[in-house]
């Protein structure tokens, strides 16, 4: 038998004592004390017996085991009675805290801690997936986010585009410029495309090496371009970019990369921007396009030279099955006149294949942004012209097609953006060796690098500041340091000396880079020189070595 039983039986013997209570003692503070009390019962003497294992409720007599100091279990009774125990709901124990139905019922303030955390989480959800402000009014979104955080009341979409949003851009912009600025040298791309809505915009991306040696690439506005698309109007918009971003104060030169477009080299040229580097996808498109203009091959394909590249790939692949289903019955009993490849055009789709894959390959190279590309430019130009060269057993249609690419492949990079593809080939540990280049070019090549290095190096030393005489430490309010008076060997021999000292140092340099190890292909060259950055090196006299100057322009 239960224990509350046994104890109504015991009491069965004295009914004037059966619902005796005894009150709780004065120091039980807790409010639950004024609906119970504890037990009485009859010991086999006939005293009153004061039972402490049990209290018994006031408004119904029912008994509740007692555990020392916890009253949970008697307010789990409190459903029994909600008009009885209203007062002991609403009361708060302590003063400032919230009972149990206020702090489940109750929605936070915007201004908590929590709200603006789960606030900002969902402005990260939107602006990371490209989400339209209207999410938050959406009713299964607002389940869930009931479901994780009942007590969070959901902004309006205003809220969020009003002031959410610019605050988070805020914050996101001056991150953005403080790693920029961390960076020596900074690159530029930018491009301009159509909306579906046939708007213009145009958007720039900025690209730096941390000191860690890790690329880092953010975009930093896509901006509307209502007027005329002319190089003066995008130039302004440049020069507009660069000074909001700051990026004029990073480094002397910022480089850019663009398409092969003419209003592109103007707006560079107008808004005094250099290194200018045209981006080698698209010079790889246009020499493609220019190919598949002969009319032989023009008549197989579609629009994108990529796309024809892979359809004529899977049609070869397939040729007779698709040969099979043009001569059934049933197909040529239907169609009138069936417009098949002859023996001709399978040998030129074939040949095509040969040519354009070369090509295609690179381009799914340079779509790594994980590492700088600029240095690739040089050898990959190289390899596919070689792969141009016209061959005794080519057709005609094909010996027309590589002509045509190879022209328009050479003709977009000469002078001084040849030589500076080279100069960043020469620097990156992979194609140090130059192999696609002749000795003469390769020294060439190498005396120019011998030659910005020694500027630079020389321009550095210009610049140290003298350390400061230790008078001055003492006169904290010394704002001028005279330099000291030199020496009269030193200034008549001085400047020739010094440059004489840099350019031999670079020379060693250079010779000692030559003959390091070869670097795998499929090798990291940002994680060469970062393996490499504590060397004693003229290269590397400042925190970042010349090399970031160069690949910096991706």
């Amino acid at each position: 038998m239960a224990d509350s039983d046994t104890r109504k039986d015991e009491n069965n013997n004295n009914p004037e004592f059966e619902n005796e209570i005894a009150p709780a003692p004065a120091a039980f503070k807790s409010d639950v004390w004024k609906h119970f009390g504890f037990a009485v019962s009859i010991n086999a003497k006939g005293e009153k017996v004061v039972d402490r294992q049990w209290t018994m409720c006031r408004h119904c007599h029912s008994k509740v085991r007692y555990n020392m100091g916890n009253t949970s279990n008697m307010r789990s009774l409190t459903t029994h009675h909600p008009e009885k125990f209203a007062d002991s709901l609403t009361k708060k124990v302590v003063s400032g805290q919230k009972t149990l139905k206020e702090a489940f019922s109750t929605t936070m303030p915007h201004s908590s801690a929590r709200a603006q955390e789960i606030t900002r989480y969902i402005a990260e959800y939107i602006a990371c997936d490209l989400r339209p402000f209207s999410a938050v009014d959406g009713k299964g979104f607002k389940r869930l986010v009931a479901k994780l955080e009942p007590k969070y009341q959901m902004p309006s979409r205003a809220h969020f585009s009003q002031t959410v949003f610019p605050a988070l851009y805020r914050e996101t912009k001056e991150r953005v410029m403080l790693n920029l600025k961390q960076s020596e040298c900074i690159a530029i791309t930018t491009d301009g495309w159509t909306s579906r809505a046939t708007h213009s915009y145009i958007t720039i991306t900025a690209h730096g090496l941390t000191r860690e040696w890790e690329m880092q690439s953010y975009v930093l506005q896509t901006r509307q371009l209502s007027e005329s698309h002319t190089g003066v109007n995008i130039a302004e918009f440049l020069k507009s970019a660069v000074k909001e971003w700051e990026l004029d104060k990073i480094g002397t030169r910022i480089a850019v990369v663009t398409d092969n477009a003419s209003n592109m080299r103007v707006a560079v040229k107008e808004a005094e921007l250099s290194p200018h580097i045209r981006c080698f996808a698209h010079t790889l498109n246009l020499a493609s396009q220019a190919g598949l203009k002969v009319y032989a091959v023009s008549r197989l394909l579609v629009t994108r030279w990529n796309s024809s590249l892979d359809m004529v790939e899977r049609y070869l692949e397939q040729q007779q099955a698709v040969a099979a289903a043009l001569l059934s019955d049933e197909l040529r009993h239907k169609s009138r006149e069936i417009d098949t490849l002859d023996t001709s055009d399978i040998a030129n789709a074939e040949d095509l294949v040969k040519i354009l894959l070369p090509i295609k390959k690179p381009t799914t190279v340079l779509c790594d942004e994980s590492q700088p590309t600029m240095s690739l430019i040089s050898p990959l130009k190289h390899m596919i012209q070689d792969s141009m060269a016209t061959d005794n057993h080519d057709s005609n249609a094909i010996a027309q097609m590589k002509a045509a690419i190879l022209k328009d492949l050479t003709d977009r990079y000469q002078g001084e953006d040849e030589k500076f593809m080279q100069e960043s080939s020469a620097l990156d540990p992979r194609f140090r060796t130059l192999q696609h280049l002749g000795s003469g070019e390769r020294e060439d090549v190498f005396e120019r690098i011998k030659f910005k290095a020694s500027q630079m190096e020389q321009k550095d030393q210009d610049v140290l500041p003298r350390s400061p005489h230790p008078a001055d430490l003492e006169d904290s309010s010394a704002s001028f340091v005279p330099p000291l008076k030199k020496h009269a060997l030193e200034d008549l021999l001085g400047s020739s000396f010094s440059s004489n000292q840099v350019t031999g140092g670079i020379q060693a340099e250079i010779d000692s880079y030559c003959k390091e190890a070869l670097v795998s292909l499929s090798a990291c060259p940002l994680k060469w020189w970062r393996g490499n950055a504590g060397r004693d090196s003229v290269f590397i006299s400042k925190d970042l070595p010349v090399y970031t100057r160069y690949l910096s322009a991706q």
